[in-house]
């Protein structure tokens, strides 16, 4: 493809409107979080939709859904520090290479790319995640969650989708 100046600013408006998304998922992602912090005790428990949605300050040091809370300290830093790190290198290059190709795997990565850094800014600072969305029927409670938990959780939908979308294209 030849670069012309058109080309090159199209790119640049993409990925610009990439970064701005991902600055605004930590953004409020770390709003949202210090918000709770300020107005809530640990465990304590706001009803929102009674019988359905409460908001809750959770501490949660594992990962998603609380998988490895128990884990030893080195165990927890390796893999809840470590690895989220290397990852969002790589979805910096992913976000590159598929602005060009597919824009929802783009955006998709963009936004696994905004709650990553959203979560990590916890792990790094408070060494756990703060989540406070708290769904539940009767007595079955869903994990709690974030806003960046929620930006990963849509991009996976995202490449559900795109995945279908794609193995269409290829059955035809």
């Amino acid at each position: 493809m030849r670069l012309t100046l058109r080309v090159i600013i199209k790119i640049m408006k993409k990925l610009v409107g990439m970064f701005l998304l991902v600055v605004g998922i930590v953004v409020i992602d770390q709003i949202t979080k210090n918000s709770i912090v300020a107005n809530f005790k640990l465990g304590e428990s706001l009803p929102v939709i009674d019988g359905f949605f409460n908001l809750t300050y959770v501490r949660n040091t594992g990962a998603a859904f609380g998988f490895g809370a128990g884990y030893s300290d080195w165990f927890r830093i390796s893999i809840f520090l470590a690895l989220p790190t290397i990852a969002c290198g790589w979805l910096v290059w992913a976000i590159w290479n598929e602005h060009k190709k597919n824009f929802l795997m783009c955006l998709a990565y963009t936004l696994v790319l905004g709650g990553a850094i959203g979560n990590l800014i916890d792990r790094y600072t408070l060494k756990f995640v703060i989540d406070f969305f708290d769904f539940y029927v009767g007595n079955y409670h869903f994990a709690a969650f974030n806003i960046a938990d929620s930006a990963i959780t849509i991009a996976a939908f995202l490449i559900i989708i795109d995945y279908f979308v794609n193995r269409e294209k290829q059955v035809k």
